[in-house]
């Protein structure tokens, strides 16, 4: 037989085709092979964990604690754990605070030595601090640091910037006294409040302000901290810093201070406006011998050595004649700085002297309208704080009041304070129509309209029907402006304010067009410049010029600033004027009229009474009045047609006096030669409400006059041929 036992298969060969027969690799075995290795690397991976914290528990326990040991051990474990967790969250609520000091010269940014001129070259105040290298630290009388350390800082030498001792006394002491009478803050502390923070007292801006001294103890030293910290703190009377403050308050440099005199300064940083020596000098002394009694007990100084101080205090330069513009000159040191930002010439020498647009005599005008409307109705009509800017009609602020006392408050509520212009918002709301195709003959209904949940009401709870837009902004409808504001879209309306001059965010709500979103009284007055310039942009300034320490002209307005651009139609300007001169000669600002000058204005008031505005201007000047409480309660009816009228009639009289008159664009002043005679008047707004009357009864009757002024409008109000009011019984 051919076949052969035991005989093997033939070995493969080269030939062609052989490799058909071979296994083959797929996509399958891969995946499987991707596998394989996946699961034995997360085997090791845990096998070599186990043996890890084996070996590692065998280690630890060598070192078993048993009793009191083992209670340590554990609390400091946990210790350790949440700490290094509390570390994180320290460190994650840290980082906004750390944002502020990213700037590369946060050291020198804000070091300005401004002395201010008025308008004819006159000196009229001074602000800023005197750089780091004018008078060095240890140049400094002895006596001023040690008052310094020992009323505000004992431990300053010794702690980290935070004084955890000296917090913890102030948290003692407060306790006990039921309020706030001891500071805990470091000088480190107060330093990074001034250098980066405001004085708002909140939880967060302590913290804050506990980071930043961290920060500040790590990147300077105690000589520099403190060296800044006294050229910084706010001394009083306008001026930061002690060499400023010598000056001011003694007529001296500050290395020839005494020690009564460095005692009575010491005494400044808690209450700079209180203890200020020439507002008060039995308070500054009182003060001042508090500090003595402080370097005393801090170890400082024997009683043997302040004695002398004790028995003749310091006396202050008398600058009782002396009413410096205070306000002004904190929103022209403002100025200087945000130019300085602009102007890099500007930041190379911190020492000017700047030429301002300020006017003295406009000034005091200006405090004494506020003072007087203040003094006479204030405490019967519950309003405590008013504002008043007053500029050219190019935007050229003349007179500024900031408040009612700087020396109780110096926030600028006229540059800083955001408050609801009412209807004083309304021309803007106009304006926007008049650009989308309306004129103040528009006739539009006067009749409720709701928009979702919300309809606005009119002053007098009534609705006059179809009516022009004319007779709608002299008798401060609400209802026609959101109509308006529905019509042509809110977002124009916005478009519009910003383009005259509103910097502060617009909300886009139903109630914007009726004035809900928050101004400053400084943007209302340079808006309605507009109108009195016939339609040039109008922002507001007070620079004329800067020159540095050694007279170089740094800034030049007249060189440096191009013409204003023209932002609103010249006739959509004039018909404005013409509605604006109607709400002063026989609408709702009344009270305005100026013997001889043609004035246009709008009144203001938002719900509650909270707020109470006139805005107004002439040919010549452009003037925004505003009266209420900075806790936004209530006042006793104060509209905008009343005292905000009365303080801007009182001030704009006054400023027209023996100046020649600039025509008003687009008015023929012969034509209001015949003003419309008033039929019937309503009682006077400004009339002292009798303080015996209960609240409720109040309220009853001023509901009562509300409904007949109604009545009578009803019966015998009809606008005139040319539009004009006979009458107008609501005062909004």
């Amino acid at each position: 037989m051919d076949v052969s036992v035991g005989e093997t298969e033939p070995a493969p060969t080269d030939k062609p085709g052989a490799s058909r027969n071979r296994p083959r690799r797929g996509i399958r075995h891969v995946f499987l092979a991707v596998d394989a290795w996946v699961d034995t690397a997360l085997w090791r991976t845990g096998s070599g964990l186990r043996r890890f914290f084996e070996n590692y528990d065998a280690f630890l326990r060598r070192f078993r604690a048993r009793g009191i040991w083992r209670a340590l051990t554990e609390v400091t474990s946990e210790g350790l754990t949440y700490g290094a967790l509390g570390l994180v969250v320290v460190l994650a609520f840290a980082q906004p605070s750390f944002e502020a000091t990213r700037q590369t010269d946060w050291k020198t940014t804000e070091d300005f030595a401004v002395t201010f001129l008025d308008r004819f070259g006159n000196e009229i105040g001074r602000r800023g601090i005197v750089l780091n290298d004018s008078v060095p630290l240890e140049e400094l009388p002895d006596s001023l640091i040690k008052a310094t350390l020992a009323t505000e800082d004992r431990r300053f030498f010794s702690h980290f910037g935070i004084d955890m001792v000296g917090t913890a006394r102030a948290m003692v002491e407060n306790a006990r006294a039921g309020g706030v009478v001891q500071g805990g803050s470091s000088i480190t502390q107060q330093l990074a409040k001034n250098l980066f923070l405001s004085n708002e007292r909140t939880l967060s801006r302590k913290i804050k302000e506990a980071y930043l001294a961290l920060w500040l103890e790590a990147n300077l030293t105690k000589q520099e901290i403190l060296k800044l910290y006294l050229d910084r703190a706010y001394m009083g009377g306008g001026v930061f810093g002690v060499t400023a403050a010598a000056e001011f308050y003694f007529n001296k440099n500050v290395r020839e201070l005494s020690l009564a005199e460095s005692a009575m300064l010491a005494g400044l940083y808690k209450a700079p406006t209180r203890y200020a020596p020439h507002i008060n000098l039995p308070a500054a002394r009182a003060r001042a011998n508090e500090v003595l009694t402080n370097m005393v007990q801090g170890g400082f100084l024997t009683e043997g050595q302040v004695i002398g101080a004790r028995r003749n205090p310091a006396v202050a330069v008398n600058r009782s004649d002396t009413q410096l513009p205070e306000y002004f000159l904190d929103w022209g040191l403002s100025e200087v700085k945000a130019m300085a930002r602009r102007k890099p010439a500007l930041s190379r020498d911190r020492i000017v002297t700047v030429r301002t647009t300020f006017d003295p005599a406009l000034q005091r005008q200006a405090e004494l309208a506020v003072e007087t409307t203040l003094r006479n109705n204030g405490p019967a009509r519950d309003v405590s704080e008013a504002a008043f800017v007053a500029m050219q009609t190019d935007g050229a602020v003349v007179a500024m009041v900031g408040g009612n006392s700087y020396g109780q408050s110096q926030f600028n509520r006229a540059a800083n304070a955001l408050r609801q212009p009412g209807s004083s918002f309304k021309p803007f709301v106009y304006m926007a129509a008049f650009l989308n195709g309306y004129s103040k003959d528009s006739i539009v209904p006067d009749r409720p309209i709701w928009i979702g949940n919300w309809s606005p009401r009119n002053y007098n709870r009534s609705y006059s029907g179809p009516v022009s837009l004319k007779l709608a902004l002299t008798k401060s409808i609400n209802t026609i402006p959101v109509r308006l504001a529905q019509a042509i879209g809110r977002e124009k309306v916005i478009e519009t304010a910003y383009a005259m001059g509103i910097s502060n965010e617009l909300q886009n709500s139903v109630s914007l067009p009726i004035g809900s979103s928050e101004v400053t009284v400084l943007d209302m007055a340079a808006a309605y410049s507009s109108f009195a310039n016939g339609g040039f942009k109008a922002t507001p300034y007070t620079i004329l010029e800067i020159q540095n320490s050694e007279g170089e002209v740094l800034y030049s307005r007249d060189r440096e600033e191009a013409p204003p651009p023209r932002i609103l139609p010249a006739d959509k300007v004039a018909d404005m004027n013409d509605i604006l001169v109607n709400v002063v000669e026989a609408g709702t600002g009344r009270r305005a009229r100026i013997d001889g000058v043609v004035a246009a204005g709008k009144t203001g008031t938002t719900d509650g009474y909270r707020d109470a505005w006139f805005v107004g201007y002439t040919g010549n000047y452009t003037g925004a009045a505003w009266f209420g409480n900075d806790d936004f309660t209530s006042t006793r009816r104060v509209t905008g047609g009343s005292l905000p009228a009365m303080a801007w009639q009182m001030f704009m009289e006054y400023a027209h006096n023996g100046i020649d008159l600039v025509p008003m664009p687009g008015i023929d002043m012969d034509s209001l030669n015949q003003r419309p005679v008033a039929l019937a008047q309503n009682a006077d707004e400004t009339s002292l409400q009798p303080r015996i009357l209960n609240r409720d009864t109040q309220a009853l009757l001023d509901e009562l006059a509300e409904q007949f002024a109604a009545i009578r409008q009803m019966a015998q109000i009809q606008p005139g041929p040319d539009g004009r009011l006979t009458d107008l019984a609501a005062a909004e």
